[in-house]
């Protein structure tokens, strides 16, 4: 999308017409006038030198800023600390009540139930945290029942490649949607689901380096900042999430689990169409150093649920012999997915 036309609902460029977003937000981008942030006597604060880290102040009315304009698109928001976690101090940290409390108290600090798209509620909740430095958007929330791909590439998982492999795997056709570059290199889309099902949360059981931001859980919003650096809006992405393909819904709401052999359909050959044996052994040959062991134990994983597990460990072994790993390793890292 492009980031010239405020096409996210977090751009402050061409923010809504509404009377409680940031001064010229429409025009200016970001503002540092004190109506963008809780009451201050400060002077207005000069923009940082060229090669000089913004203050905290400067991130909390930042974020104060992309989050009310978030708001203002339909956007259920909280404020986040540095650490990506709810800023508002809970009331009840001393409470020894039994059943924890969801905001039916009245109280501010129940976290993603405090999610607001109330312009006057989000500027309550950022003054009762200076602190925060980022915003988090509900997700499964009216109006878009919001549902968020997590795609990381931390830890030698490569989150892009492997959701790649799922749709080609499931026939998914993936369209483009709001896409948001993360500190680390990963990405979040942003998908418009149905209020029913629920998509739950879920990290890393479609795949390594994939997680499912579904009902109670937030993606950290574009003009963030965190302790790893900035949340940014990908260019040239739509102005609104897309509807998600029903394929990918069905495959969102009926995450992978292991199955135990004795549940296992009759096992098809690995010459059988649907058999995602091809795609597996690719996605296994083309790891990069740093991913081979994920990617080959995922794809075992993925071979077992299958029931290709013992057709497979031949082809998948000579695979990882491939990208460098040594039998010894490929065996072992087989066998653990044959356990899982």
């Amino acid at each position: 999308m492009d980031t010239t036309t405020g096409s996210h609902p977090s751009t402050p460029v061409d923010g809504p017409a509404h009377r409680s977003d940031p001064p010229n937000a429409a025009t200016s981008g970001p503002s540092t006038d004190s109506s963008a942030g809780p009451p201050t006597n400060r002077s207005p604060r000069r923009s940082p030198r060229p090669g000089h880290p913004y203050r905290r102040e400067d991130h909390h009315t930042t974020a104060l800023t992309h989050a009310l304009v978030a708001a203002g698109r339909g956007y259920a928001v909280i404020p986040l600390t540095r650490a990506k976690l709810p800023a508002v101090r809970s009331p009840h940290h001393a409470d020894q009540a039994t059943a924890p409390c969801r905001g039916a108290c009245g109280r501010l600090g129940h976290g993603i139930h405090d999610a607001t798209a109330d312009p006057l509620a989000v500027r309550r909740l950022f003054a009762a945290a200076p602190w925060a430095t980022a915003y988090g958007i509900a997700c499964g929330v009216p109006p878009y029942h919001l549902i968020g791909i997590d795609l990381d590439t931390k830890h030698g998982a490569d989150g892009l490649t492997a959701l790649r492999l799922l749709a080609e795997e499931h026939h998914v056709a993936l369209p483009p949607t709001v896409t948001v570059r993360t500190p680390s290199g990963g990405h979040h889309l942003y998908f418009s689901g149905p209020p029913s099902p629920p998509v739950p949360n879920s990290a890393g059981r479609l795949a390594p380096g994939i997680d499912i931001r579904g009902t109670g859980g937030y993606l950290v919003g574009p003009g963030s900042h965190t302790s790893r650096g900035a949340y940014t809006l990908t260019p040239g992405t739509p102005r609104t999430p897309t509807p998600a393909p029903p394929a990918l819904l069905h495959l969102l709401t009926h995450l992978p689990h292991t199955t135990h052999p004795h549940n296992l359909p009759p096992r098809p050959t690995l010459h059988t169409p649907s058999t995602p044996a091809p795609a597996l052994l690719r996605f296994v040959r083309t790891a990069p150093n740093g991913q081979r062991n994920a990617r080959l134990f995922w794809a075992a994983c993925r071979a077992h649920e299958s029931g290709l597990g013992q057709e497979m460990t031949t082809a998948l072994t000579t695979a990882a012999l491939h990208t460098g790993l040594t039998e010894r390793e490929a065996r072992a890292t087989i066998a653990s997915a044959a356990r899982r």
